[in-house]
């Protein structure tokens, strides 16, 4: 699955990397959601590539997210 996150609209809550650290983390240069560098699409912060050991945890983390800007797409 490939996850995207709208990093701008981020609130910093911890939501994501609280449930999903194996996949989401905070930046350390400006303290927003960001993919883990393992699983990054081109070196990106706001775009990886799920295994499916991640599914659930990242659904959730999506699922929790209260601005809703993370996103999931099947591929």
């Amino acid at each position: 699955m490939k996850v995207t996150i709208e990093r701008e609209s981020c609130t910093m809550c911890a939501v994501c990397w609280s449930i999903c650290p194996d996949f989401f983390e905070e930046s350390s240069d400006d303290g927003y959601s960001q993919v883990v560098e393992q699983y990054r699409i081109e070196d990106q912060v706001d775009e990886g590539e799920a295994p499916d050991s991640l599914s659930d945890c990242i659904t959730e983390a999506v699922n929790g997210c209260p601005v809703e800007i993370i996103h999931i797409k099947e591929t």
